[in-house]
């Protein structure tokens, strides 16, 4: 048997259901200081040192992150195709 739920939420009504904090505010202050900081890079070197600031591990970091969440979704799939959650024969 499937079950399918369609919920109707807000990203903020979903926020806190989930019991997750509130990062409205420590997201404007990273927004705005990035916006601030690409004011005064007036070429390709300087842009380039304001990337190894912001990413301190740069491409491979990024990298890093990108197969983080590979796997995580690789292992996702795995599970739901293998069959987690079915009813053993005779239940």
């Amino acid at each position: 048997m499937k079950v399918s739920v369609d919920v109707e939420c807000s990203p903020e009504e979903a926020r806190r259901f989930l019991g997750l904090p509130d990062v409205t505010k420590a997201n404007e202050v990273y927004v705005d200081a990035l916006a601030n900081a690409m004011q005064g890079v007036g070429s390709f070197d300087q842009l380039q040192e304001l990337s190894k600031q912001v990413a301190p591990m740069g491409q491979f970091g990024l990298k890093l992150f990108q197969q983080f969440l590979e796997s995580g979704a690789a292992m996702a799939m795995s599970g739901a195709m293998s069959g987690a959650g079915k009813p053993k024969k005779g239940e």
